[in-house]
């Protein structure tokens, strides 16, 4: 297992290098995985927070993808082609970086089919990601696939700084000539970059329910 398998995960689960707060994120893909743009007020309700905060949270990671009406339409899981399509129960979606299509099953509790292209060769990866831990990773083809990983020392705009360096790659050959250019990057196999994204996914959903709680008592108390 590389440095940056067991790194990552707890890193990433940090809202105060990230900008990500799970209660907004999780709310945010469960609504964006859907196809359609999300509103504040949609958020919000689903959030149990008001507007303002809101808009508050999400300001907090200025990545956040907007239309030209004000709503969401991307965070991670995006309405905007990218590299990586992300496919859920017939409804194609794309993500920021691959180490998202490996998060995401998780957090929607939905199975996803991957395709993605390689930033070296041009060649196509595909993916299926199931969303038992027990099984995992169903398909990969090729089988040599590999994601590149890095730990940047910041991740304050974490779709620049992180996303745009996580690709997949068809082998570690292919991924060679990348990773010489990226001073500190490695490449990890596809089931060793999904456990990253199962435990980011466990650690994700336990600081959610973990704050829901807190809520929960704050709210009988007063």
């Amino acid at each position: 297992m590389s440095d940056l398998s067991t790194q990552l995960p707890d890193r990433l689960n940090r809202p105060e290098e990230t900008g990500l707060d799970p209660g907004l994120l999780v709310p945010l893909l469960r609504l964006l995985v859907d196809g359609d743009p999300v509103t504040i007020e949609q958020l919000a309700t689903a959030a149990g927070r008001t507007p303002e905060q809101v808009c508050n949270g999400l300001a907090a990671v200025p990545d956040t993808e907007y239309d030209d009406q004000g709503r969401i339409v991307g965070q991670g899981l995006t309405l905007r082609p990218t590299p990586h399509r992300f496919a859920v129960a017939g409804q194609e979606l794309y993500t920021w970086c691959a180490l998202d299509t490996l998060v995401f099953p998780g957090l929607l509790d939905r199975a996803a089919r991957v395709e993605s292209v390689s930033p070296a060769s041009g060649e196509r990866i595909v993916v299926a990601v199931n969303v038992d831990p027990a099984t995992g990773v169903t398909r990969v083809e090729p089988a040599s696939a590999v994601v590149s990983l890095v730990n940047p020392e910041q991740i304050t705009s974490i779709r620049s700084s992180f996303c745009d360096q996580v690709h997949y790659f068809t082998s570690a050959d292919d991924a060679a000539g990348w990773l010489a250019e990226h001073p500190g990057a490695q490449a990890a196999p596809v089931i060793e970059a999904h456990q990253i994204g199962i435990e980011l996914a466990s650690h994700l959903l336990d600081r959610l329910r973990a704050d829901a709680q807190t809520a929960d008592r704050c709210h009988r108390c007063c």
